[in-house]
């Protein structure tokens, strides 16, 4: 076993490698680029060393760098992770050139399945399934053309080099195909720097099944089960699961022996993902299978086959890179009840997907799952990098308890900040094709208004609810130990705050911002608690409320809601009967412009704050005069101490 490690990647996959790492008695060591500067993975391992700026190009993928570091260092040897290096046989050969020992198969193995027609081929000699279709070099326009009419449409388009949907079109009739050949060329120069396609079968109802296999330098490769990632959005998975609806153990034996194969055929060492294509039409079927690709890595959803079968993988990986042999034969893999990942995503369903960035104000996981994450509440989440949160795993004995146990946990988890899939995660789990097991990987794409992916109004029930919060805090605030410094001071039936009237009800309507939108809220002072009202919608008693100081994040069946005073003004400190205007977060004073005892308009400016170089101008609530000033002007205040008081006028 080596006795020390440099994990070239950031995120969930750094910090999963360097747990299993730290429980193996190896020294860690992160690499990270500027922007990653306080990221969990550099706070959890050993050392951490800067590589570069925020350009993955000039930092992540910096192979010069990163073996520097590693040399510097005295690392053994080098875990890629997954993205980044981690598929790159010049990454092997640069770590083989400095003799440090590489966490994953052979530069030969990677340059073997790196491009999908000599994968094909070489597949297609071992025995092994593929899909028909034409895997050659020409590529002229007119001959490609020609080949999809021969195998009949629809037919896919794909790039040689390509992976995770890039550079991939499918294509339904004859006319749309030389739109759609430009189209994947294009991609394919763009993300692969190799315009190259192949052409093949479109399957019916295709389900996307790959088998887990592990290979050793003593000969020795066996399959650790299937996982099915049929449920993709663009190519991109999202669901993933193990073992796969529908599997019988005749197909497994034929698909791991397919996939065992597949690996031998490149003298595979390491972790690696063999998938298939399969027809689903008919249900899963020996005769329905063929080779996809293989990917020469651990791919991100290990941890179910991890849940099924108990085993470490990551440790694996490190044992078979230090020359020993896998600790079992085939004949010892048991799999042991069912396990569902779901990928969380910082990005926006409601708006085509877009990714989210911003600060990560709040981050709670029910521990009844497990949570591999790389994020950390206080974090900033950068548009430098995936967008992928989380991954959520769920095991328990049966496939309908796993994913009752997911949907509970996603409903319990709470992120505020950037915008998340967790409602669309719970939607997707939810859906009846997936629970029964009729789904493809076409289904979320064609079903994504049932899954709540398209453009819907704010959620008012919980704006109504972080008004309610807001309000209930400003109450707080003007309890009677604020009113005489250092004393109390008795309370009156007649006091603005609990805003009674001898007429009934007091009703009051105030202007807030829903989601970067103007809004008004409802405010009824009954006898008891005021009932706040949005859009004639009450406040949700089922939503979580992340406090901030003129803003607040309310979080409700996976959505977030984000309510606030529009710039900087009071009107809530009004409606509670106060006028005492305090600083919304700590900061700088940067100016006071007003006077004690001048008369002030409401929505006049009266003090302007700084903080992360940002302004926040505090506004008068109300027509009044300036009864208190207590800060000066490079003075530093903490959040909501006061600032300005204003007394309305009579």
């Amino acid at each position: 076993m080596h006795s020390s490690v440099l994990i070239a990647n950031r995120g969930e996959i750094a910090v999963r490698v360097a747990r299993t790492a730290k429980r193996l008695g190896m020294r860690t060591i992160a690499v990270f680029s500027e922007a990653d500067a306080d990221a969990l993975h550099v706070r959890v391992c050993d050392e951490a060393h800067l590589i570069g700026p925020a350009p993955a190009r000039e930092s992540y993928l910096a192979i010069d760098r990163i073996i520097a570091v590693a040399t510097r260092t005295r690392a053994e040897c080098i875990h890629p992770g997954y993205g980044f290096l981690a598929e790159n046989p010049e990454f092997v050969d640069a770590c083989r050139a400095a003799g440090i020992a590489f966490v994953g198969p052979s530069a030969e193995a990677m340059r073997a399945m790196g491009l999908k027609d000599r994968a094909k081929a070489l597949m297609a000699k071992a025995g092994v399934p593929i899909v028909p279709g034409y895997h050659g070099e020409r590529q002229d326009a007119a001959f490609l053309r020609q080949k999809a009419y021969e195998l009949g449409y629809p037919v896919l388009i794909k790039a040689l080099a390509g992976g995770g949907g890039k550079g991939m079109r499918r294509v339904d009739k004859h006319a749309d195909f030389d739109a759609a050949l430009a189209g994947a060329q294009r991609e394919a120069e763009a993300f692969f720097r190799d315009p190259r396609v192949l052409i093949e079968k479109y399957v019916s109802a295709p389900r996307h099944i790959e088998l887990q296999v592990f290979g050793d330098s003593h000969g020795n490769v066996i399959h650790l089960g299937e996982r099915d990632c049929s449920l993709q959005r663009r190519h991109q998975k999202v669901i993933e699961e193990a073992p796969a609806p529908g599997m019988t153990p005749a197909l497994r034996e034929a698909m791991g022996r397919a996939a065992v194969e597949a690996a031998r055929a490149v003298d595979y060492v390491g972790a690696g993902t063999v998938e298939f294509i399969v027809d689903g039409s008919q249900g899963l079927r020996a005769d329905g299978f063929w080779f996809m690709e293989m990917n020469t890595r651990l791919q991100v959803e290990h941890p179910v086959t991890e849940a099924i079968t108990g085993l470490d993988l990551v440790e694996w990986q490190f044992r078979v890179a230090a020359g020993e042999a896998l600790p079992i034969c085939q004949r010892d893999v048991a799999l042991h009840g069912h396990a569902v990942e779901a990928r969380l995503y910082a990005e926006d369903p409601e708006h085509g997907f877009l990714p989210s960035a911003g600060r990560l104000v709040a981050f709670e996981v029910p521990t009844t799952v497990r949570l591999d994450t790389g994020v950390a509440a206080g974090q900033m989440i950068t548009p430098h990098y995936d967008a992928m949160l989380a991954k959520l795993i769920a095991h328990a004995p049966t496939r309908t308890a796993s994913i009752e146990r997911l949907v509970e946990a996603l409903g319990g988890t709470v992120v505020a900040g950037p915008r998340t899939n967790a409602g669309f995660l719970a939607a997707l789990l939810e859906a009846e094709p997936f629970r029964n097991g009729g789904f493809d990987t076409g289904f979320i794409d064609q079903n994504l208004e049932l899954l709540g992916a398209v453009p819907r109004a704010s959620d008012a029930a919980a704006a109504a609810r972080g008004v309610a919060h807001l309000l209930e805090r400003e109450m707080a605030r003007l309890a009677p130990s604020d009113a005489v410094e250092g004393g109390s001071v008795a309370r009156s039936p007649w006091d603005a705050r609990d805003a009674f009237q001898l007429t009934g009800p007091r009703i009051v309507e105030m202007s807030v911002m829903v989601d970067g939108h103007p809004a008004t809220a409802r405010v009824v002072y009954g006898p008891n608690e005021p009932e706040v009202s949005v859009a004639g919608l009450a406040s949700a008693a089922n939503a979580t409320v992340i406090g901030g100081a003129n803003e607040v994040h309310v979080v409700r069946d996976g959505r977030q809601t984000v309510v606030a005073l529009p710039q900087g003004d009071s009107t809530l400190a009004t409606a509670a009967g106060g006028g005492v205007l305090r600083a919304p977060m700590h900061g700088r004073v940067v100016a006071i412009l007003v006077e004690k005892g001048a008369e002030v308009r409401k929505g006049q400016r009266l003090a302007i704050l700084e903080a992360m170089k940002m302004e926040h101008v505090l506004v008068a609530p109300f027509d009044g005069h300036v009864a208190e000033i207590s800060a000066t002007v490079g003075s530093q205040v903490a959040e909501r101490a006061p600032v300005v008081t204003i007394e309305p006028q009579e």
